[in-house]
């Protein structure tokens, strides 16, 4: 760029090049009577056609294994299909381009691969307001389903596959979530097998192929006018919703998923006990024992449903421990246990601490001695 030439005389020259290359554009497609820069649209959705259910199931298993995984194997199975029996415009779409679902999105364990492609194959062939039913119905099936699937497995064992790399029964589980880390760790702890195994992979291609088929399933279903959604949301996921949802007390998820699987039967890991009826005022007791070594108990009162804190702090005002955090729990009286240890479960040394509740606009705090 010439020096003498300021920013601003430089941008206004830009702008009239930038101008003149639209221009010009134009002018070429006036001469030529069409738009010579634009590529062919597709209006949206897509043309789909009834697929047979099976061969789904089949195709998926076998795409998996083409190289891309699982998202390009649910995904590319039934579009494959689709440019067989309709042609354009699948016939310009890659299959490739799911290929980043791979274990989750790239290895990161987020929603299944397999789940990630059909979804994708639902939403291009299907308007907004039809597709968000069936990708539900897709993933509320999914948590509910034992994969693989007798069916994947009487395929494997048969030898109906294409692609034979294990052709025994595969152990079953349920995984409650459409998670790909949930879902694939869950089937390794139940079956004994390790995350890299020719098992755990078989049993991922098999998972692809069902999920292909259910994906056409109800695909078929919803273009012949019988589709019923099957899947109904646990109570567990509802009861978590009356604190943590939009319309709940601690409003801080938005999700549609159980809790279980991530933070256990028992969502609140401190294990808060409810000892009591509910009372008339708020009240953080002395913790017993104390002087205490290794662990104490913390009672605390509330008279209405509030959400609590309790934190523990060193005689700096450090924080050492967050017992119960930012939880909603009903009017009454609670114990909980400390067990001595810090966030890092490292034993804490001998010392005076200080337990601190806070609840709605009461706070209280407690001294105590940790002996050793």
């Amino acid at each position: 760029m010439n020096k003498n030439l300021s920013r601003k005389e430089f941008l206004k020259n830009t702008t009239k090049y930038a101008a003149g290359v639209a221009v010009g554009t134009g002018a070429l497609n006036m001469l030529s009577g069409k738009n010579l820069f634009a590529g062919t649209k597709t209006d949206w959705p897509w043309p789909y056609t009834a697929l047979d259910v099976e061969a789904m199931r089949i195709a998926g298993h076998d795409t998996y294994y083409a190289g891309f995984g699982c998202g390009y194997g649910s995904f590319e199975a039934i579009i494959n299909a689709l440019r067989s029996a309709i042609g354009d415009p699948y016939t310009n779409l890659p299959g490739q381009i799911m290929g980043f679902a791979a274990g989750g999105a790239v290895g990161w364990g987020t929603l299944c691969g397999a789940l990630n492609g059909a979804a994708a194959v639902i939403s291009l062939v299907a308007p907004s307001a039809d597709y968000t039913p069936l990708i539900n119905e897709l993933l509320g099936w999914y948590t509910q389903t034992m994969f693989p699937t007798d069916t994947s497995n009487e395929y494997a064992v048969n030898h109906l596959f294409n692609v034979n790399n294990y052709d025994q029964v595969l152990p079953q589980n349920i995984s409650g979530s459409p998670l790909c880390h949930i879902s694939v760790t869950g089937w390794c702890n139940s079956a004994d097998f390790s995350s890299g195994s020719t098992e755990r992979k078989e049993r991922c291609a098999r998972l692809t192929g069902d999920v292909a088929a259910y994906t056409v399933k109800i695909l078929n279903d919803h273009f012949a006018g019988t589709f019923t959604p099957l899947y109904v949301p646990p109570a567990s996921i509802a009861e978590c919703n009356t604190c943590h949802g939009s319309s709940g007390t601690v409003k801080n998820v938005a999700a549609k998923m159980d809790c279980v699987q991530c933070h256990g039967d028992e969502p609140h890991p401190s294990a808060v006990e409810h000892i009591g009826a509910p009372v008339s005022t708020y009240k953080l007791s002395q913790n017993f024992p104390n002087p205490f070594n290794p662990s104490t108990k913390i009672r605390f009162s509330i008279p209405n449903m509030e959400n609590v804190n309790l934190n523990i702090y060193d005689v700096h005002g450090r924080l050492i421990r967050t017992i119960i955090n930012n939880t909603s729990y009903n009017a009454g009286t609670y114990d909980v246990n400390w067990d001595g240890r810090n966030e890092w479960g490292e034993l804490v040394s001998s010392g005076i601490y200080f337990s601190k509740i806070t609840a709605g606009k009461f706070t209280e705090t407690k001294k105590m001695s940790l002996v050793k």
